[in-house]
């Protein structure tokens, strides 16, 4: 009591001496009052948050950002401190419109309902977190459930922002709005869809600028160049545009290819359609021709000695010699294309890789490709893509293997100009 005395006694004096300048105390005060607001807000972060974040980042599992959450929570909170100072000592500066003094105290208390409420939201992402460390969650998950918590939320604190800036109770405002909130849905019903929908969408991520999106009902293949109220506008890669409306990624279906380029690595899975018909032992010739080829060095050197130990001990049993086992050119050639893959510069081996055969169709026999390429930039995956068959069409031949393609003319008119 005595300490608060002195201050006012000392503010009396301050006053007294700096009125032969106006404005200078108002001046002052404020400056006072900013630097207050400031030395709080730098006090809260630097030193509060910053000892919290090294006692979090030492609690088990934190390496793996189960504490981000919890940071986000107090981190929002801690903005209230400088708002509440302003609110707090705006009231001691004299001189002061009583109108411009209620409006910051308002605000104040404005800014300190938005930031609980945003609190409030990442304490709930916190506890979905915390949640989803249950065995059980993945088949009862609280998501969906949390997001309508959220919305209620926010809608409260969007009631009580306007109530405290127009100087009224929260109850006379809700009840204001009721009557006439079955108009404004009527009217504004595009718009209100539009705005659930982009609150959604900036909420789980699902679309950003930049994002490669593709949504075959609405004709768009390209990328999100802007995401506003009531449409998202996309650039196809034919250079067209299209515009969809912001509540179809909501209720439709899309694909987008985000995943794919932040994974480091995009899919080939495209098939060579052989001939069956080319499909065998492996002649003595072809053995030779293929036994000069540095990746199949190897594969070889092992299949021999595993089929010598095999057959051997047929004739051991004295079992005839069809049943012994022989080398075939097929499944020699997807030897050799699965160890091109994996010594290939553009192919990322650390992902998904196979050579197999598919099922045969009247096409010839599929023997696909699945692997990923180092870059996911559109040129230079095809690029790879293009390479890589290049060259086994071209090596085709050497393992004695034909490419299945339905006849053409092109043999039958090349023989009747010969013939001419």
């Amino acid at each position: 009591m005595v300490d608060a005395v002195v201050i006012v006694n000392w503010l009396d004096k301050l006053q007294d001496s700096l009125a032969p300048y106006p404005g200078a105390y108002l001046g002052l005060m404020l400056s006072a009052l900013v630097i207050a607001a400031f030395v709080a807000n730098w006090v809260t972060k630097r030193i509060l948050l910053r000892g919290l974040r090294r006692l979090i980042a030492r609690l088990p599992g934190a390496d793996s950002g189960r504490g981000s959450n919890v940071m986000r929570v107090i981190a929002r909170l801690s903005n209230v401190v400088p708002s509440q100072v302003i609110a707090s000592g705006i009231t001691y500066v004299p001189d002061l419109p009583a109108g411009l003094v209620a409006f910051i105290v308002a605000a104040c208390q404005a800014w300190a309902i938005l930031t609980v409420s945003l609190a409030i939201s990442h304490g709930l992402d916190a506890a979905n977190d915390l949640y989803e460390r249950r065995p059980d969650a993945r088949n009862k998950p609280i998501k969906g459930y949390l997001q309508v918590a959220k919305i209620v939320i926010f809608a409260i604190a969007g009631l009580a922002i306007v109530a405290t800036l127009a100087g009224v109770e929260l109850r006379y405002l809700v009840t204001g709005l009721g009557a006439a909130t079955a108009v404004l849905m009527l009217v504004f019903q595009d718009t209100i869809l539009s705005l659930v929908a982009s609150v959604q969408i900036s909420g789980d991520g699902r679309i950003r600028l930049g994002d490669w999106i593709e949504m075959p009902s609405q004709n768009a293949d390209g990328d999100v160049i802007d995401i506003a109220l009531h449409t998202v506008t996309v650039q196809n890669w034919d250079k067209t545009i299209t515009t969809i409306p912001t509540k179809k990624l909501v209720t439709e279906s899309f694909k987008n290819w985000r995943g794919m380029q932040e994974s480091g690595g995009r899919r080939i899975k495209r098939s060579l359609y052989l001939d069956q018909h080319s499909v065998g032992f492996m002649a003595p010739e072809v053995r030779t021709r293929i036994g000069h080829f540095a990746l199949l060095g190897d594969y070889l050197k092992t299949k021999d000695e595993e089929l010598a130990a095999w057959n051997a001990e047929l004739r051991e049993r004295g079992a005839d010699e069809i049943n012994s086992r022989r080398v075939t050119n097929l499944g020699t050639f997807r030897a050799y294309v699965d160890r091109y893959l994996r010594s290939h510069p553009g192919i990322n081996t650390d992902m998904t890789l196979m050579v197999r055969q598919l099922e045969p169709t009247t096409e010839g026999l599929p023997l696909e490709l699945y692997c990923f390429t180092r870059s996911t930039a559109w040129v230079e995956y095809e690029g790879v893509q293009s390479d890589i068959f290049d060259h086994l069409l071209a090596v085709l031949p050497a393992f004695g293997l034909r490419v299945f393609q339905s006849s053409s003319d092109a043999m039958l008119m090349t023989a009747r100009d010969a013939a001419r």
